[in-house]
């Protein structure tokens, strides 16, 4: 009779303890939300203190270049030189649009270093005529140059 106690409340206390660890385990805790505030970092880059509507514009511009830049650089490795010359122009080149548009910020150095990028395209656009691979990925490398140069002075 004593074993038979002695099992029962065994029993019991182990029954007792794993209701308690499943009832534990079933009830997750609630996490804890942390709410960052956004903060602006200062890099040592110039802002060239867009408007939004500016700044959607001009993310949509270096993205078209961006975009050109790898269309060029498919287009050299097909010897395409060609179709890569008039993209060199037409997407990177100095137009009337392209100069506008680095006039419109209202930073001087910004737009002579627009304006000089530019002017790397219209070379870039006159090597790619010439077919030679040597040459042309040096073009391509001078006008990235220029992309490296802005994105390291500039911000939006």
């Amino acid at each position: 009779m004593r074993k038979l106690i002695i099992v029962i409340t065994t029993l019991s206390v182990l029954e007792a303890y794993s209701c308690k660890n499943k009832t534990e385990k079933e009830s997750p805790k609630a996490a804890e939300t942390v709410v960052l505030e956004p903060k602006t970092i200062d890099d040592g880059r110039i802002s060239l203190n867009l408007n939004e509507m500016q700044k959607k514009h001009q993310l949509s511009n270096m993205r078209s270049h961006l975009q050109a830049v790898q269309e060029i650089t498919a287009l050299l490795s097909q010897d395409d030189y060609d179709k890569a010359s008039k993209l060199a122009y037409s997407k990177l080149g100095s137009t009337t649009e392209m100069k506008l548009m680095c006039a419109s910020f209202g930073d001087e150095g910004f737009e002579k270093l627009g304006l000089e990028f530019h002017k790397s395209a219209d070379i870039m656009s006159d090597v790619l005529k010439k077919r030679n691979k040597e040459n042309s990925l040096a073009a391509l490398s001078n006008t990235l140059n220029y992309c490296v140069q802005c994105h390291a002075t500039y911000k939006q």
